[in-house]
């Protein structure tokens, strides 16, 4: 069916928790590891989206960047159910190619600001940091390029479709006080992310039209 459909994208999970890698390995002891399935029926390829993989061995990561597909992070599920750490600068390291999303399973917000908030401090507990400018491009150019949508979503060009977020940085009493001593982008950046919420969404457009505002019915 893979071959046969070729332009269609492929989700799973892989390497989530310890004990879904035991199950894998009880089911296919003749293959290297749980990254091996998918690998063993040509299921890898840069359209495949492989949820988590937190805990991939050495050969996993290899595998992941040869076949060019995903590794989706899902921070807010990882932190709820406790299934580990990202290694964000291991996979980085490694050429591997990361996107990151909300986990609609085990997830607690549907939100990326929030999505990155939690993402950040998971860094933050493994030695790693996340620069609030990369946190952005996740969220957008990132995420479209890891879609392989990058030639219609992700940035602000002629002939992309016009889906954009605007964002207040001051939509709280909070946010609006953080804001007096914001002298950087990188420091707005980070206080959207941080602290925006819904309450941060001014608008959403969808091909060029405002959803928020009433204006459609």
């Amino acid at each position: 069916m893979v071959r046969a459909y070729p332009a269609n994208h492929i989700q799973t999970h892989v390497d989530e928790n310890l004990a879904e890698i035991e199950l894998a390995r009880e089911l296919f002891p003749n293959l290297p590891d749980y990254l091996g399935i998918y690998e063993r029926y040509h299921l890898l390829g840069p359209k495949t989206l492989l949820g988590h993989c937190i805990h991939l061995t050495h050969r996993e990561c290899e595998v992941l960047t040869e076949t060019r597909s995903v590794a989706v992070w899902c921070p807010t599920s990882n932190l709820f159910i406790g299934s580990g750490l990202f290694d964000y600068d291991r996979l980085q390291a490694h050429g591997a190619r990361i996107a990151v999303a909300t986990d609609i399973g085990g997830g607690t917000s549907y939100s990326m600001l929030r999505t990155l908030d939690e993402g950040y401090k998971i860094l933050q507990l493994r030695g790693q940091r996340l620069n609030p400018l990369h946190s952005f491009y996740m969220m957008t150019l990132g995420n479209a390029r890891a879609l392989s949508l990058e030639d219609r979503i992700g940035s602000i060009e002629a002939g992309r479709d016009a889906d954009l977020v605007v964002l207040d940085a001051r939509a709280t009493p909070q946010m609006a006080l953080r804001m007096e001593a914001v002298e950087t982008l990188a420091n707005e950046l980070f206080l959207l992310q941080t602290c925006g919420d819904d309450r941060a969404v001014v608008e959403t457009y969808v091909a060029g039209v405002p959803m928020k505002s009433g204006l459609v019915n």
